[in-house]
């Protein structure tokens, strides 16, 4: 059975100063943008707050999986089986041998692309329906930020035991209310760390100087297109990336797609 969802409870520009006191008392609360001023002049103060903290801790969380990630990549770290089976199997540590992580994408097959891709797909929608579910109000009406809704309800359908994406086995849930916050508390911290981390381990590839990075022989040259989740070796096997990569040459200077600009 779904849980209940709990009550909403819609955040403050108040509460982000208390809280950016928790995180780091020497830098406060920082919004060069004034995103939080301009929301509370629309009357949309509440729910823009729950967007905003919803996506930094899901970007945290991205980031610290990713800098986890390219770390164990550049170091040649793959799992000892085959990717793909056949006689002409493909074996993780052949795509290990590709390069640095951005090389390593760009020689998986595309339908391993694809699967990646579409598997994230699918937890987007999964999280994006934690009310529907009775689970959790969303986050932008007063639900939990961060927060990612309990397979609880389609492991029952299937008859399988709901283990759910994060902590499948309820160890957090002995935590008191004091730890759990000062762990929440954590990850914010360590996942804005993990954000600046993973993006001078990325510039530092493409050549940039990052002080404590660039000198690192681990982090291999990538050639490639971060940005781009295709490449020519797809061209046969995905539809449209030869006309993307196509427009994306012809248009390799912004000022050809905004010329007013310049």
């Amino acid at each position: 059975m779904a849980q209940r969802a709990s009550q909403p409870t819609m955040e403050t520009a108040a509460d982000l100063v208390s809280l950016a006191e928790k995180l780091n008392p020497k830098v406060g609360f920082y919004d060069p943008l004034e995103l939080v001023k301009k929301a509370s002049e629309r009357d949309e103060e509440s729910t823009t707050i729950g967007w905003l903290r919803h996506a930094e801790i899901k970007h945290g969380r991205v980031a610290m999986a990713a800098f986890v990630g390219f770390t164990l990549q550049s170091n040649g770290v793959c799992f000892p089986w085959a990717l793909t089976g056949g006689d002409n199997a493909i074996m993780f540590s052949d795509i290990s041998a590709a390069g640095g992580p951005g090389d390593q994408w760009d020689a998986l097959p595309s339908a391993a692309k694809l699967q990646i891709l579409g598997f994230v797909g699918l937890l987007e929608l999964w999280s994006e329906g934690g009310e529907a579910v009775g689970d959790e109000k969303h986050y932008v009406y007063g639900g939990k930020p961060g927060y990612f809704p309990s397979f609880a309800p389609l492991r029952e359908q299937l008859g399988q035991p709901p283990l759910d994406l994060w902590d499948p086995f309820g160890f957090t849930k002995k935590m008191s209310p004091e730890r759990k916050e000062k762990a929440l508390l954590a990850e914010i911290n360590n996942g804005r760390l993990a954000q600046i981390g993973i993006m001078g381990y990325v510039s530092a590839s493409k050549g940039l100087y990052v002080p404590g990075l660039d000198s690192i022989a681990g982090i291999k040259p990538y050639a490639g297109e971060y940005m781009a989740p295709f490449s020519a070796t797809d061209v046969p096997n995905v539809p449209f990336v030869g006309d993307m990569l196509d427009f994306a040459a012809s248009n390799i200077h912004i000022g050809n797609l905004v010329p007013n600009l310049y």
